[in-house]
């Protein structure tokens, strides 16, 4: 039996089929720019996250590159000096995790940990909660006696004040109740990710809101190529956002199957101007709306970026700032 990571239990959450690959196909995983982006912003946050709780740096960082077995190992070391710890893991249930933050908090001679799981979003998502009940369910099954389960998002309302101060950047929300209450549920998750993983061939799911659902799955590619090649692919409809679209193109690949009463008008017209190969101009109503501009007319064009960690006074986490523009007459 494997003993399965967070990751790998959050990948399982995403599509069995993600899980299988990441184990017994590990050549065929591709990650694009975006993701390879997002790990650099990660990294960043947990590493402003771990000044703003240490401000004493008396703190234990585990290090993780001499195995497994030797960072367990650590973190049970570290955890008897009642001290805050970094990257601390435990080992369960046939997983393994590894905790952002544990902060000690003793109540008489009693100790147990206050744990913060450090996300890089301006907000807690559903894929969160399933993150912080994986790591409270392990982390509880290996004894460590957990006082409360929380997460730190950026707080996208916060203005950077400048001289290296990110004091305020992260805010937390509790979770423990949730968290504490989902055991049962994550040792069913291990229990079927474990068949999963024995598997000796790659379970048959297709393609569909999954792949990208919450992250871009990095065996995408290698799923598609086992699929035939739709025409006018139905993921060319933009702004899917209703339950009852998403579950239909779970199974149609062809735009041209998907039902016209379950499109709004712009994705209707995206299909309609596909299907008929002839792009769609509302020339009447672009001179109207241009005609009332007086001359001479002025086109803006700029680019923009948005750090997760601002680096300049005055600005807030994931603000489009102005970089670059064009003024054309």
């Amino acid at each position: 039996m494997l003993t399965l990571s967070k990751s790998k239990l959050m990948a399982f959450r995403q599509c069995p089929k993600r899980l299988w690959l990441e184990i017994h196909c590990k050549d065929l995983l591709v990650n694009g720019a975006s993701a390879e982006a997002n790990f650099a912003v990660g990294n960043r946050v947990d590493e402003i996250a771990r000044r703003l709780y240490d401000p004493n740096k008396d703190a234990r960082l585990i290090d993780r590159s001499a195995g497994t077995s030797q960072a367990l190992s650590c973190s049970k070391a570290a955890l008897k000096l009642a001290k805050p710890v970094f990257e601390a893991g435990f080992s369960a249930s046939g997983a393994v995790v590894f905790a952002d933050i544990l902060l000690p908090h003793k109540t008489g001679r009693k100790l147990s940990w206050r744990m913060v799981e450090v996300k890089a979003a301006g907000s807690v998502k559903d894929n969160h909660l399933d993150d912080v009940a994986i790591q409270a369910s392990i982390a509880k099954a290996a004894g460590v006696l957990l006082q409360s389960v929380a997460i730190a998002h950026i707080d996208t309302s916060w203005i950077y004040p400048g001289g290296n101060d990110y004091r305020g950047l992260l805010i937390e929300h509790d979770l423990s109740a949730e968290a504490f209450a989902r055991g049962d549920e994550v040792q069913s998750w291990i229990k079927n990710a474990q068949c999963v993983a024995a598997k000796r061939e790659e379970p048959k799911i297709r393609t569909g809101t999954q792949c990208n659902a919450p992250h871009a799955c990095p065996f995408i590619a290698h799923c598609q190529a086992q699929e035939p090649i739709p025409k006018h692919p139905a993921s060319w409809l933009p702004n899917v956002r209703t339950k009852k679209l998403s579950d239909l193109l779970r199974t149609l690949t062809e735009l041209k199957t998907v039902p016209d009463d379950e499109l709004n008008p712009m994705q209707l017209r995206v299909k309609t101007h596909t299907m008929t190969n002839k792009a769609y101009l509302n020339a009447k109503k672009a001179q109207a709306e241009i005609s009332k501009q007086p001359k001479p007319h002025y086109f803006l064009d700029f680019e923009t970026i948005n750090f997760a960690v601002p680096i300049w006074r005055g600005t807030q986490p994931y603000q489009q700032v102005p970089f670059q523009f064009s003024l054309h007459r």
